[in-house]
């Protein structure tokens, strides 16, 4: 496939300039003009880097990609990935918010889905737009078994469980990534639970004060669905081959 109509496709689907991001989502390092085997991994770094170009891959699809708002020298390890890509001719497209938010391929629409909640709607005010989803748990779940869902859905036991919240769970939250400080607007929607990746060490006290559960599921755990659900649309979309680079980090 022509690797500029794939990106093309990608910035429209993705609509990659709707939402404000420091992320410069987008196609960031140019590879080949060809297309043929499409890599997605969470993390722009070294080793997704050379484990994409280890399985051929002319592009490489990332959620945190190499390029923010502030400039960065090509120095050091920055310099090394860089080399990385355009020694093996792989090219970098990077999305970020804008797959939190998607409502199709979306981190958070996905865990929705794997939690099996219905009624859903957007949740997760960020920059004036709603990154993540809420909805209705059918029939409730007491946190145990919301746990054990949650386990299912990630494929790991989550970082931290704050059980602050109702026994029996009716409404649930679902920001991935960085994002505990949502906890006041979880609190504020009349949620039993909020599930996000990342924990901090205030929002115990929050928890506990608002009386929520909360499940810290991970960063990378709750950030690779997106990428996963993405990689499935486009294997179905366009005859290319695509690989996922399970590369945890623990956090």
């Amino acid at each position: 496939m022509n690797r500029d109509d794939l990106v093309s496709y990608l910035d429209r689907y993705l609509r990659v300039r709707d939402i404000e991001d420091a992320s410069q989502n987008g196609l960031q390092v140019e590879g080949p003009l060809e297309v043929t085997r499409v890599a997605f991994a969470v993390d722009a770094c070294l080793a997704s880097f050379e484990q994409a170009v280890g399985t051929d891959a002319q592009l490489l699809v990332v959620h945190h990609g190499l390029f923010w708002s502030e400039p960065q020298r090509l120095i050091g390890p920055h310099f090394r990935r860089v080399k990385t890509l355009l020694s093996g001719r792989c090219g970098l497209y990077a999305v970020h918010l804008p797959l939190d938010a998607h409502p199709d391929v979306g981190n958070n629409v996905e865990m929705a889905r794997l939690l099996r909640l219905v009624n859903t709607r957007p949740f997760g005010a960020y920059h004036g737009v709603d990154i993540g989803v809420a909805g209705v748990l059918d029939p409730p779940l007491d946190l145990p078994a919301l746990l054990g869902r949650l386990i299912e859905a990630t494929g790991t036991p989550p970082l931290r469980v704050l059980d602050h919240g109702p026994d029996l769970i009716e409404t649930v939250g679902c920001v991935s990534g960085d994002a505990a400080e949502m906890v006041d607007q979880a609190a504020e929607a009349g949620l039993d639970a909020y599930i996000t990746g990342e924990t901090r060490h205030a929002v115990f006290h929050q928890a506990a004060e608002l009386g929520l559960n909360v499940l810290f599921a991970g960063h990378y755990e709750t950030e690779k669905l997106g990428l996963m659900a993405l990689q499935r649309h486009l294997g179905d979309q366009f005859e290319l081959d695509t690989v996922f680079l399970h590369i945890p980090t623990g956090a």
